[in-house]
């Protein structure tokens, strides 16, 4: 029977300053990446936790949220985590012509820049959804789309104590980006396991590494 590639195996064939799978596979080094926040409750558990043991992270933000939480956002930035671009409104981007995508993806662009003053920001299509269109658009302008090599499964309905286990069973290589959400306590439950573990065995959890310019 053949095997169908994934969406990763066939994105990872991209050029990385087009789209981003694996971060630099220095030993011991992990990319956390989370998803759809910020939360007001479950985003600062999940930032004491990574404070705890000296962790850092990339917060792919949702950008209606971050208007309404933007203590959070500063809080982010200012504990040394890296924003990225989840788009505005989490919309089903199939559904959307490119303009609305690319619409979603400058409203939070603007957002985002008015806390790190930074930019370009890696974008996280909702869902991981990317089309061609959207992929040429962002050839074109230079732009990087953020995926992801590992995936936690943090979004399931098993208990956390199985997805940690997973994560043992099956520990990510070195330059894994790991799919997080810091939209539940699903994350922070998971992490509290795996973050001791994780340093005592010497590993190091890293933001994504900046857009080159």
């Amino acid at each position: 029977m053949r095997i169908r590639p994934t969406r990763q195996q066939l994105l990872a064939l991209l050029p990385e300053r087009l789209v981003l799978v694996r971060g630099p596979r220095e030993p011991g080094a992990l990319y956390l990446t989370f998803d759809d926040g910020p939360h007001p409750q479950h985003t600062p558990r999940l930032l004491d936790l990574l404070a705890r043991h000296d962790a850092r992270a990339s917060f792919f933000l949702v950008g209606q949220r971050v208007e309404q939480h933007p203590a959070l956002v500063e809080r982010i930035v200012a504990e040394g985590h890296a924003l990225g671009n989840h788009s505005y409104s989490h919309p089903l981007f199939h559904r959307l012509g490119l303009r609305e995508q690319l619409d979603e993806v400058e409203r939070t662009d603007r957002l985002l820049a008015g806390f790190d003053h930074t930019g370009p920001y890696r974008f996280r299509p909702p869902r991981g959804v990317v089309s061609l269109p959207l992929l040429l658009a962002f050839a074109r302008r230079g732009r990087n789309l953020a995926y992801w090599s590992y995936d936690s499964l943090d979004y399931q309905p098993q208990p956390p104590a199985e997805l940690a286990a997973r994560l043992e069973q099956r520990p990510p290589a070195d330059g894994d980006v790991l799919l997080m959400h810091d939209d539940s306590d699903r994350a922070a439950q998971i992490l509290a396991r795996m973050l001791p573990a994780w340093q005592s065995e010497g590993r190091r959890l890293h933001a994504l590494p900046a857009v080159a310019t």
